[in-house]
């Protein structure tokens, strides 16, 4: 039976699982994606946990979508929930449906792509705007929209009560000082020792603690990571002195999450059509800074990640 996802109606997507498509394991469920009874791409689907395969979460693209050759994308998302005896539910944390709707918006980044060379579709963008669209997405998910016809008592039915859907938003921005200090003493230790002159060898340690002095950084906060272990500080090309990317996707995030707020709703169409128009459809084509200002209208306020975070700021 066809169906849809809450969040995939912003963008007019119908899901409708098919059989006979070749899967790498008899879990894996694929949709074909249609908008106005054309098809997007397809939407593959790996829920559970196995022997062998890699932990965590994750969207996958197998086919990029483009015109030069005209094809339609192939994407799949890709998670280890514990699978339930025949007949049980399966039942998933919080954290796990915020995961979810996260990749989930991954892929919806690569199923909307609408651009002419393979290169530059999808999420094939700057790390920043990888994470944009899926950080943005999981705005949805404490939605009552969303809420009221997934988040039901396995027994009774019975949707989950709005004091602790309360509790949860109280309970983000629990701690965010600190979290927020602990990344950025991170992001600048990686962006300093990538910047640094490479005339002699550093010693991580001291750099580090010459660094957390020159920032001001309060002792009771050491980086989240020590730095001789650290895979995000020289990990190749992906990520090196671009650690700071994840809490800048955060600040996009949050002031694209208010342009909705300011419209009314999270499911105002003519500010989804905009993100659509704007980001999510336009890959690399178009310089993320400008594509940004073609969906809010100007430059990032960098304060609505602090509004976000429970900050006092105006």
């Amino acid at each position: 039976m066809p169906s849809r996802s809450l969040s995939a109606c912003r963008y007019g997507f119908t899901f409708t699982q098919i059989k006979g498509v070749p899967v790498y394991h008899p879990d894996v469920r694929v949709f074909e994606v249609t908008r106005g009874g054309k098809r997007v791409g397809l939407w593959y689907f790996d829920p559970y946990a196995r022997d062998g395969k890699r932990s965590g979460a994750w969207m996958s693209e197998y086919r990029t979508q483009e015109f030069f050759k005209p094809t339609t994308p192939i994407v799949s998302n890709n998670s280890n929930y514990v699978k339930g005896k025949p007949g049980e539910p399966v039942l998933i944390s919080w954290d796990d449906a915020q995961t979810m709707f996260h990749e989930f918006g991954h892929a919806l980044h690569g199923l909307n792509s609408n651009v002419h060379y393979p290169t530059l579709a999808g999420t094939n963008v700057k790390r920043d705007f990888v994470e944009f669209p899926s950080q943005l997405n999981e705005h949805w998910l404490p939605t009552r929209e969303v809420l009221g016809k997934f988040a039901l008592h396995y027994q009774t039915g019975a949707p989950i009560p709005a004091e602790l859907v309360a509790k949860i938003e109280k309970a983000r921005h629990f701690n965010q000082g600190f979290k927020t200090v602990e990344y950025l003493a991170s992001a600048i230790y990686d962006l300093k020792i990538h910047t640094a002159s490479g005339d002699k060898p550093i010693d991580p340690g001291a750099f580090e603690n010459q660094t957390m002095k020159e920032i001001g950084c309060p002792p009771e906060i050491v980086m989240r990571h020590r730095p001789t272990q650290f895979g995000h500080v020289f990990s190749g090309d992906e990520y090196s002195a671009g650690y700071y990317v994840y809490v800048w996707a955060d600040t996009l995030t949050a002031d694209a999450a208010e342009a909705f707020v300011e419209a009314g709703s999270l499911y105002d169409k003519a500010t989804a059509k905009r993100l659509h128009d704007s980001i999510m459809s336009v890959g690399n084509s178009i310089p993320p800074e400008e594509a940004f200002r073609r969906f809010r209208g100007r430059d990032v306020d960098t304060n609505a990640l602090m509004r976000d975070r429970g900050f006092p700021v105006s």
